[in-house]
């Protein structure tokens, strides 16, 4: 089984997952930094290729990761948005959705200019606001467990979702 981390982009995917990994002893991946490898720098990729060549790249990634196990997977914020990556995910995989504020998500992406979906909007906090609306109910129907970041460590998300992982 593997341990799946999704959320809003900045509620700290990464951190948590390589948390995760050093305690269970999995291996850990992220979507986002795999297509980096890969691929180049994913504001590249939205620019000149577009959005939806970004998303074939990430189900492919999926594929690959699916197929294995013990693994605890960081995945980029709208890679669940799509229904095929969430069946492949939920076949050998437990999917966490990490839950944050919009204020604790806009303080941590405010100042972050990679992102290719706030980009040069010139309105950070509407856009973010959009995506959240858009992208909460989402995560909320494919998460096998909701687990809440604001006011917690890295330590103390990753601690929960260890243990939440074990009642699997």
């Amino acid at each position: 089984m593997n341990i799946v981390l999704c959320g809003m982009m900045g509620v700290g995917k990464t951190s948590v997952g390589i948390r995760v990994s050093s305690l269970t002893g999995r291996r850990w991946y992220d979507t986002d930094i795999m297509i980096t490898d890969r691929f180049g720098r994913i504001s590249d990729i939205f620019e000149f290729y577009g959005e939806a060549h970004f998303r074939s790249l990430e189900t492919n990634i999926v594929r690959e990761l699916s197929g294995q196990d013990g693994l605890v997977i960081s995945t980029g914020g709208g890679l669940v948005l799509k229904p095929e990556n969430c069946e492949l995910l939920k076949e050998n995989g437990k999917l966490f959705f990490l839950r944050a504020s919009f204020e604790s998500l806009l303080l941590r992406v405010r100042a972050d200019e990679t992102r290719p979906l706030l980009k040069n909007t010139g309105k950070t906090a509407e856009r973010l606001g959009e995506l959240l609306s858009q992208r909460t109910p989402v995560y909320e129907h494919v998460a096998d467990y909701i687990v809440d970041t604001d006011g917690k460590s890295v330590e103390d998300v990753a601690a929960e979702i260890v243990a939440l992982a074990g009642n699997a």
